[in-house]
């Protein structure tokens, strides 16, 4: 095997990667969403600057995902916190809990998505959704929704389905210290909203050591949302490099590269 080859990889292992080159296109991808007020200090303790809250709000997802190129039939859940980057308004995917390897490693070495695996489970019962968490065999979440109570506002939907998501994607070096630490900025892309429903919704979290939804607690539940659509799920880009020297803020919102970081010496 020459060198070049070894520059041509794209993941590991590198003669058997875990997932394939993208695009990576979702159909029918079906998303039960809890938005609830929390502790705005437990909020502030998990999201990292230059990321900025703009209400003590978390959003509890539930994603079903059953055809998706190159990531298979999976299920995933976790948390989304609404934030604001240099005047733009986006979501903090904090955290993310799913039962499929590929999209696990994929999602962790391409845009730095928290992944863990573990069991989440949507089920139609009835005049209800019931989606939960498992960890093992202890529940971490428990979530409850009425079935299509009512059409959402899709031109909002699709608003929200639009706006940048951040991760931070932290990839160590040989040594243990960080080799990647970097803000990263994705989009969902093409997106085909199919329906899209507003229903009431209760949402339990419980104390896990692991699986430490409960870290933001549910005070007071302020919606649920029920939304299926085809997307592509876009590739990311680099919004702020936390080991660039002397870096203290990106520019505008859409920075491509770290040379579109302002540099402020001091």
């Amino acid at each position: 095997m020459k060198i070049d080859d070894v520059r041509r990889a794209y993941a590991m292992p590198f003669t058997n990667p875990s997932f394939p080159r993208g695009p990576y296109r979702f159909f029918d991808r079906e998303y039960l969403i809890v938005t609830y007020r929390t502790d705005p200090q437990a909020l502030r303790a998990v999201v990292p600057e230059p990321l900025e809250v703009t209400e003590p709000l978390v959003k509890y997802e539930f994603i079903r995902m059953p055809d998706s190129t190159g990531f298979g039939d999976y299920t995933e859940s976790g948390q989304v916190i609404p934030v604001r980057f240099a005047r733009e308004e986006g979501v903090y995917v904090h955290s993310m809990y799913l039962d499929d390897d590929a999209p696990i490693a994929g999602g962790r070495e391409l845009w730095g998505f928290p992944k863990k695996l573990a069991r989440p489970k949507i089920r139609h019962e009835g005049e209800v959704i019931t989606a939960t968490l498992h960890y093992g065999d202890a529940l971490c979440a428990l979530g409850t929704f009425g079935y299509k109570h009512r059409p959402a506002d899709k031109d909002a939907v699709l608003k929200s389905l639009r706006k940048p998501n951040f991760l931070l994607k932290v990839i160590p070096h040989v040594d243990g210290t960080p080799r990647i630490c970097e803000l990263v900025r994705y989009h969902l892309e093409d997106i085909v909203l199919k329906g899209a429903w507003s229903s009431p919704a209760e949402l339990q979290l419980f104390r896990h050591v692991i699986a430490d939804v409960a870290r933001l607690p549910v005070l007071e539940i302020v919606s649920g949302q029920h939304v299926v659509a085809d997307l592509t799920l876009g590739l990311g880009e680099v919004a702020f490099d936390y080991l660039a020297q002397n870096t203290r803020r990106a520019t505008a919102p859409h920075a491509k590269s770290q040379r579109e970081l302002i540099n402020v010496e001091g």
